[in-house]
């Protein structure tokens, strides 16, 4: 049995994510959890929200809730929202938590104490009428490039030109409407990644085994223009972990809070830590996953994430820990994904434009979404999302291959043998070549499973399910029934062993359907198939089952319609 430690990305809290913001970490980290956890490991699967920064402010102050009001009010919706989705965290923590910034303090005490981090002076707007800094977003006024007059500080929404704030015409603080803006020196901490370049750069030349998508990202931060920079870990913002080193004040530091990006994987140590501290256990509990001198030498920690992610969890956060001196755990594998696109443009957001994770929710079972956008993970390159190859994804492999089999299989026993696995009958040649076959594609799924292919790994087990349906067709129990009840029996009894099994090897993939499954066939038993003829037979002859409602109904075409017209860009 192997310790696995999995973190996937921490979604932002400022509003609800869309499915491309799913399957881009936290699907695919549940996929890998769940299929650890199957075949025996210790699982530790870590996520929360991402609850500092300007845009955290100005959603609340659209809100018109406090800050903090606001955070626990979307980390509460955000976890429904992942429970619905079946995604099996351990604990979705929040790294506004006190256990994130004590441990945000402590890192950054250590980056001094080890002469990691430096003091610039910096040039910023400042705002009077305000009597504070403005973040960049704080700040609007007209695009010196296209002349959209609500351009922000940091982007223009309309053109997209990257901006400062000192590029904007007639800029105005957006809190208060001031324009008497100044621009002030104001003191701020940067992390040296410079000087952690090499010990960095060869780090991520020992890991062989990455996706190519995370190593190529790394290493163009890493050597692109002028190397890897040193990168800023402070804001003037009040909503934030306070910053200081260690425990003690940091002089010059009054007022400030350290950026969220520094803390924000800082989180999946603390939100460990929250879950051992809320279970009244003692330290050494969450150390045992993260600190190399505690216990954490024997883990394998895995992170999942979008490529928008990559740089900070190759780089920055790797920085962090190396910079501290102390032995935390550094992650083994980093599996990255491409962006999921929607129906010919992306999702997005701000313009409502795409499924959002509560929406899609509210139309269709978590299993529907979750076989679809799994079997399509954006791995290798970026993939698409649209309503005809939905619904050609769902009908095809989840109606007619896996619900189907569980149907015809289940309602002809009913009829013929009664509602228990039929005791007559041998297997037969058919039945080994079944078996055989079956055998092969379980370990090659496995395979699959334990790389972190996703789409493989989906590809795969369709294949199972189709294997079982072209052994009904080959054998025809109906037709056998006839002229050799015996043999009609024995097709009978494996193949409701068959669903038994796929009622395990789906459980990654489809919690709910695998559940259904085995409350069909009356069974606890989910272990994994190490033999499958052994798996085979698990059910015995005289067993009782029941036949189950339809696991998966079809998407009939005016529901996509109504869906696509629905979803193509105003949320409402």
């Amino acid at each position: 049995m192997d310790r696995i430690l999995i973190t996937s990305a921490i979604p932002y809290i400022n509003g609800i994510k869309h499915l491309g913001n799913l399957v881009g970490s936290q699907l695919p980290a549940d996929l890998f959890a769940r299929y650890m956890r199957c075949r025996g490991h210790e699982v530790m699967f870590i996520c929360a929200t991402d609850e500092h920064g300007t845009p955290a402010e100005l959603a609340a102050a659209k809100a018109g809730k406090p800050v903090e009001e606001f955070c626990a009010e979307m980390h509460e919706v955000q976890a429904e929202i992942a429970k619905g989705f079946r995604l099996s965290f351990d604990n979705f923590g929040r790294s506004s938590s006190p256990q994130n910034h004590v441990l945000t303090q402590h890192f950054a005490g250590k980056l001094a104490e080890n002469g990691f981090i430096r003091e610039v002076v910096e040039e910023q707007v400042y705002s009077p009428t305000d009597g504070r800094f403005l973040p960049d977003r704080y700040i609007e006024g007209t695009c010196p490039n296209c002349g959209y007059d609500s351009a922000r500080g940091d982007q223009c929404d309309n053109c997209t030109k990257q901006l400062d704030p000192t590029d904007l015409i007639n800029p105005y603080s957006t809190e208060s409407g001031a324009t008497d803006l100044e621009v002030r020196e104001t003191k701020h901490l940067h992390l040296r990644q410079s000087a952690l370049k090499d010990d960095l750069d060869a780090w991520i030349d020992s890991k062989h085994d990455w996706p190519i998508l995370t190593t190529s990202i790394a290493k163009k931060w890493l050597h692109d223009g002028d190397g890897l920079q040193d990168r800023g870990i402070t804001r003037d913002l009040d909503w934030g972990v306070p910053v200081k080193k260690g425990t003690e004040e940091w002089p010059g530091m009054e007022g400030k809070v350290f950026y969220v990006w520094f803390d924000a994987p800082i989180e999946y140590i603390a939100a460990t830590k929250e879950l051992t501290d809320a279970n009244g256990e003692d330290d050494s509990a969450w150390k045992r996953w993260w600190r190399l001198d505690a216990g954490a030498e024997d883990v394998k920690y895995f992170q999942f994430m979008g490529k928008d992610n990559v740089p900070f969890h190759t780089l920055s956060f790797p920085a962090t820990i190396k910079g501290s001196g102390e032995p935390w755990k550094l992650v083994d594998y980093i599996k990255s994904f491409n962006y999921l696109n929607y129906d010919g443009g992306q999702f997005s957001t701000s313009r409502g434009r795409g499924v959002f994770m509560d929406q899609a929710l509210e139309i269709l079972p978590a299993d529907y979404w979750r076989w679809w956008l799994l079997s399509n993970a954006p791995e290798s390159s970026d993939s698409e999302f649209t309503w005809e190859n939905f619904q050609a994804g769902v009908n095809k492999d989840l109606a007619d291959v896996l619900g189907n089999f569980v149907s015809r299989v289940t309602k002809f026993c009913r009829s013929k043998f009664g509602e228990e696995v039929p005791t007559a009958g041998e297997y037969t040649a058919e039945e080994d070549a079944l078996i055989a076959n079956l055998t092969a594609r379980v370990r090659a799924y496995e395979d699959h499973m334990s790389a972190m292919e996703v789409r493989k790994s989906a590809q795969e087990l369709r294949a199972i399910w189709v294997a079982g349906n072209e052994y009904l067709q080959t054998v025809a129990p109906w037709s056998a029934f006839k002229t050799d009840p015996e043999r009609a029996a024995a097709i009978t009894r494996l193949s409701l062993n068959l669903i038994r099994l796929y009622a395990v090897l789906s459980a990654p993939f489809i919690p709910d359907a695998s559940a259904k499954m085995l409350t069909a066939m009356k069974t606890s038993d989910d272990a994994w198939p190490g033999d499958v003829a052994e798996a085979l037979n698990a059910l015995p002859a005289g067993h009782a089952f029941e036949v189950p409602e339809v696991l998966f109904a079809k998407i009939a075409d005016e529901d996509r319609e109504i869906w696509q017209e629905k979803f193509s860009g105003t949320r409402d």
